[in-house]
């Protein structure tokens, strides 16, 4: 059996926005489901941090056509295909590290958003409280980050990387990626807002119905949390990882008949400040 390997990458925060986009209306649901819980209803400033590729920022600015739209990622391949897909130049895109950019440098934000980044930022559960102390009376705050730690798809990725020789290294690049439970984030807005929104989701995603890739779940975590580890890994290296990991995947995510099940669950918190 073979799996497709795309060409070697040598660093770790390298992103493919074509692999990401993959399966973009998957990754799209969540932040309409974030979205539609925020009540502002006329913001000047939205800051969207960790924007990505762009469609989710666009869709925030479709639903306030009135506000000023700032996108912010380090990811200069992400940030690229976002200013492709921004064709009216809708969205002020900012290449910068959101741990260390000043979401107040261009104003007092109404909004701030951040979708399926902040499990990428060492010690954002620090960060977030100092956000919201940033923000106006009245402004939101709202986050949506993965919640499957636990799931096969994680597990079993991690179990491959302790069976590999260079197990140390691969296991601290999957340790990189960690979010909290919708408990903490729910003390850590409750200390600056007086409206407090936190919830979680497991949406039954179904992969491929068409039919058309061997390895659905593979192609999925490519594209995110399996990353790092395509980064560093090359050649008959990263063939034998992959091989490993598409038998196991194919095993916990069975085909069905119409598609590949695979749950995901995701946690999300809003909090209005004031």
């Amino acid at each position: 059996m073979r799996c497709p390997v795309e060409d070697d990458v040598v660093d770790t925060d390298l992103w493919d926005p074509a692999r990401y986009e993959r399966f973009a209306d998957q990754r799209a649901r969540p932040f309409l489901d974030l979205l539609g819980r925020i009540g502002a209803r006329d913001p000047s400033l939205v800051v969207d941090l960790g924007c990505g590729n762009g469609p989710t920022t666009l869709l925030a600015a479709n639903r306030w056509p009135g506000a000023r739209l700032i996108g912010v990622d380090r990811s200069w391949q992400m940030l690229d295909r976002a200013r492709e897909l921004d064709a009216t130049n809708r969205v002020q895109w900012v290449q910068a590290d959101i741990a260390e950019w000043n979401i107040s440098a261009a104003g007092r934000p109404d909004v701030v958003l951040t979708n399926a980044a902040l499990q990428w930022v060492p010690g954002h559960e620090d960060l977030i409280p100092h956000w919201c102390e940033q923000l106006a009376e009245g402004s939101w705050f709202a986050l949506q980050v993965p919640g499957n730690g636990d799931a096969p798809s994680h597990q079993l990725m991690a179990e491959v990387a302790n069976d590999h020789p260079r197990r140390d290294e691969l296991l601290a690049l999957l340790g990189r990626n960690r979010s909290a439970e919708p408990e903490r984030y729910a003390e850590l807005l409750s200390g600056c807002c007086g409206v407090v929104d936190v919830w979680e989701t497991t949406y039954l995603q179904i992969l491929d119905p068409e039919g058309a890739s061997a390895h659905p779940v593979l192609d999925w975590v490519s594209g995110t949390s399996l990353r790092p580890i395509l980064a560093v890994l090359v050649g008959p290296e990263r063939e034998a990882f992959l091989t490993d990991l598409a038998e196991r995947y194919d095993d916990a995510y069975p085909r069905r008949s119409y598609g590949v099940p695979f749950p995901f669950r995701r946690v999300f918190a809003v909090g209005r400040r004031g």
